[in-house]
């Protein structure tokens, strides 16, 4: 583990997620993942353990604690299960922080009260059937109608869309302007005109739902516009900058499982002999897997910090995220390879791990996304 010093407060939220994760997550992990099952009461415990608004202030029901310390509760909730800290980040990273940042008073005390404190869900609708990584052309549009906007189009990959009860929704409110034309709406799923659509089944993070979202002359008061009209790519980007950090340590908290279950795993199973872990081949594997882990952490608290500070952090989440993303799924493929075939069965986690780790490497932005992030400032920065 890293030498650098972490306050009271940050080492007593880290190990109470740990403990949590241990007593509550890992037992019903494997269950849930199995089952597709919504981990319903995990959730409602983590809010109230104040882990669904870390970053809020107490004054909207949060815990007030710093990015650092959400990240730290994070890792340790995503070694049990990543389907769990997928939620957990989602509403975190997506939810409660673009409307504690860029919303009003009144929409600071009427959504994220509820959503701090676990009593509701939130959920996050950028994305379309034809629009991911390029949300500037997006489809789904929103008209003024005097005192409220007409939502109308298709969302995709919608995470928490068949649970949640809050929705920022992302629509185009002027074509002209393309990417300046897009605003951001607060949207209770209750709405009518607002249907859930197919629900995904996926290779990993089974115990979350990923929902296609309709909307069909959907009436949205104006006053849950979120922010300013045309100001909705900025927060889109303002938000996923945030939220990059956390998929990286939701990737960290795989990566992490995996090694810890390789070296168990190494140092029980034997062969000619002696046990595996006793092999310089399998050595040298955990001693890679172990550097790479490391080097994803060390990565995801810096950027975390930087948010932290209010500096600019952009590049360094966008390469927290890509480093992690890649690490996961590295270790993990490891991981398998470590437990032969017993880890191509659902009899050990490492299998879970696997699938989980790849959609680290695809959502909030895929690594090449990261990459011409990190290029581009690189590029910028050196003359």
């Amino acid at each position: 583990m890293s030498i650098i010093s972490l306050s009271e407060v940050q080492e007593m939220v880290r190990s109470t997620a740990r403990e949590f994760t241990n007593n509550e997550i890992k037992p019903v992990a494997s269950i849930n993942d199995r089952e597709h099952r919504y981990p319903k009461d995990l959730i409602e415990k983590m809010g109230e353990l104040g882990f669904m608004g870390t970053n809020v202030s107490e004054q909207y029901g949060g815990s007030s604690l710093d990015y650092l310390s959400y990240i730290l509760a994070l890792e340790e909730i995503c070694k049990g299960c990543a389907s769990t800290g997928t939620i957990m980040s989602v509403n975190n990273s997506l939810v409660c922080s673009p409307i504690k940042t860029f919303g009003s008073e009144d929409q600071k005390r009427l959504f994220l009260n509820d959503l701090a404190s676990g009593g509701k869900l939130g959920c996050f609708m950028l994305s379309e059937p034809d629009s991911g990584s390029d949300a500037a052309s997006m489809k789904t549009t929103a008209v003024l109608n005097g005192d409220h906007y007409l939502l109308n189009g298709t969302k995709s990959w919608i995470t928490n869309g068949a649970e949640a009860d809050i929705a920022i929704v992302f629509a185009t409110t002027d074509k002209s302007l393309k990417h300046k034309g897009v605003s951001a709406f607060i949207v209770d799923m209750k709405t009518p005109g607002l249907k859930i659509g197919k629900l995904e089944d996926k290779l990993g993070i089974r115990a979350t739902s990923t929902a296609q979202i309709f909307f069909e002359d959907c009436k949205i008061s104006a006053k849950n516009l979120l922010g300013n009209e045309g100001e909705g790519f900025k927060i889109a980007l303002h938000t996923l900058d945030g939220g990059r950090i956390g998929i990286a340590a939701q990737a960290v908290g795989i990566a992490q499982a995996a090694l810890e279950e390789s070296v168990r795993y190494a140092k029980e199973r034997r062969a000619f002999g002696k046990t595996i872990s006793d092999f310089q081949g399998l050595q040298f594997m955990i001693a890679d897997m172990a550097t790479r882990v490391e080097a994803s952490r060390l990565l995801v608290w810096q950027a975390a910090v930087m948010k932290d500070r209010y500096m600019k952090f952009g590049k360094q989440s966008a390469m927290a995220k890509l480093y992690a993303a890649e690490t996961a799924m590295w270790v993990t493929t490891k991981a398998i390879q470590i437990h032969g075939g017993y880890g191509y069965t659902t009899d050990y986690p490492v299998e879970r791990y696997f699938r989980d780790a790849k959609i680290t490497e695809i959502y909030e932005g895929t690594s090449e996304i990261q990459r011409i992030v990190i290029a581009r400032e690189t590029l910028e920065e050196i003359e």
